[in-house]
Order: structure tokens, then sequence, then C-alpha cells
């Protein structure tokens, strides 16, 4: 049997790459045009969040697009990376961690936006600039004794579970003020903000409601306590115009950059 177009000629076995719901091995001319339809994807989502920025009269600076890299290949996230997109956020620890040493010749800005065991944030506190899915006293307490052994001040954002779903983590609303304060007593913790996974509606102005709620939230706090919260981080790729509209200051996009998840 003829060997493939894409096998080396020194039969040399290369690993396979998944790009693109297809899978090849390494190839120059490939990967230059994988790369090239990164761009291409990058530049329309980039065209929606301008839209929906002018729409709500701010400025594109005030939006961070993240890549929401869950089950994303290494190699996906470099070719993003090659057209611009800088920042990635993942959702498990372990492949998290194969991600940041596969890539660590790049400077990427790693945050962790997944639910996050207490007993694993030794292993990433070193690594992340934010943690999204900060949601009970018992992660607040080790992160905390975490991030003082490394003399960090680690930034976080407080997950609300704005629609009181069973299956989704985040403080009830009702209980955001007294987790807050807890919060501010804990000297390696910076609080940036605030974050919600809302329920899944197809009437998009069915979801607004959600996203102007955690907005609401976040401005009670900054008034009752004298504090500055920029960020909100919500909106994903079905959803994510109606969150800029709504204050978003962070959007975690993966299946309009990335495709289907495996």
């Amino acid at each position: 049997m003829d060997a493939p177009q894409w096998w080396t000629a020194r039969r040399v076995r290369l690993k396979p790459v998944v790009a693109f719901r297809y899978t090849y091995s390494i190839d120059g001319d490939l990967l230059a045009r994988n790369r090239s339809m990164s761009c291409e994807i990058l530049q329309k989502v980039e065209e929606r969040i301008k839209r929906a920025c002018e729409r709500a009269k701010r400025k594109r600076e005030e939006v961070l697009l993240l890549g929401a890299s869950k089950s994303v290949p290494s190699q996906t996230i470099r070719e993003f990376y090659g057209c611009g997109l800088r920042s990635f956020g993942e959702n498990r620890v372990q492949e998290f961690l194969k991600k940041h040493e596969e890539l660590r010749d790049l400077n990427i800005d790693w945050h962790f936006i997944g639910r996050l065991q207490s007993n694993k944030v030794k292993y990433i506190i070193d690594k992340v600039s934010l943690i999204h899915s900060l949601d009970r006293e018992s992660l607040l307490e080790e992160l905390q004794k975490r991030a003082k052994a490394i003399n960090k001040v680690q930034e976080v954002l407080i997950e609300v579970n704005v629609g009181g779903e069973e299956t989704k983590g985040g403080v009830e609303p009702d209980n955001l003020k007294a987790f807050f304060e807890k919060c501010l007593s804990a000297n390696s913790i910076k609080v940036l903000g605030l974050m919600c996974i809302p329920p899944y509606r197809e009437d998009l102005e069915e979801v607004r409601g959600y996203f102007s709620l955690l907005r609401d939230l976040k401005e009670k706090l900054e008034r009752e306590y004298g504090v500055s919260l920029p960020h909100l981080s919500m909106g994903m790729s079905h959803d994510f115009e109606v969150a800029i509209e709504e204050g978003a200051t962070i959007v975690r996009i993966g299946t309009l950059l990335f495709g289907g998840r495996r």
C-alpha cells in the first residue's frame, strides 16, 4: 500500500494533531493552512464583539476575548496565538498542566474557568493570572494558603449561581455579601469581580436578565464596600453579544473559535 502523502520520507512516526475535527501529522503547509483558517475565524468573532460594543456604546478594549480551550489541542491553541489571541481559559487541571508545559515557549495569559477542587489548587496557583470560579469557603482558604506560601496575591472572580441550578457551582445571590466579606479578609486574594454561567435559553432575551442581575450584584458590592470590581466574566459562544450589551468585560468563547468539543 502506498504511504499517505503526509508521511515523512524518513519514516519517522509523528504524533497526530487534531485541528478542525480532522487528524493529520504535522506538516508545514498544513499548519500554514490551519493558521490561516484560525485567523479568519478569530477575525469573524472579533467583528461580532466590536459590533456588540458599538451597540452598547462601549469601547472594544473594554472586553477581553478569552479562548475557552477545554479539549482543544495545544497545536490549535498555538495557531490562534499566532493570530493574536493571547488569553485562554482551561477547565480541567490535568489537561491544563499538560498544555502549560507544551506551550511554555508562548507568553499565554492563562485563566482557570472550571470548577476547582481545593486539592488541585497547589498545581495551578503559580501558573494562572485569574481564577473565575471561587464559590466556597474551603476553596478560599486553600487559595489564601497557597498564594501566601509563594508570596502572591491571586486575582479571582466569585462565581454566582444566578439561575439557582443545582447542577452548577456558584454562590447563591442571597449569600454573596457574606461570602464577599470573607474574601476581603484574605490578604493574599484579590476579588476583581463576578462570573456566571446562566441557564441555557434559545431566546437570548431570556438570558439577558441573568446578565443584568450579575451586573447589579457587582454594583451593589462596589457601593456598599467602597471597592472597585472591574470584571464581569459572562457570555459564551451563543450569548456573548447580549452579555457585552449588559456589561461583560470578559467573554469566554469556545465553540465559535475551536468548533464542537470531542
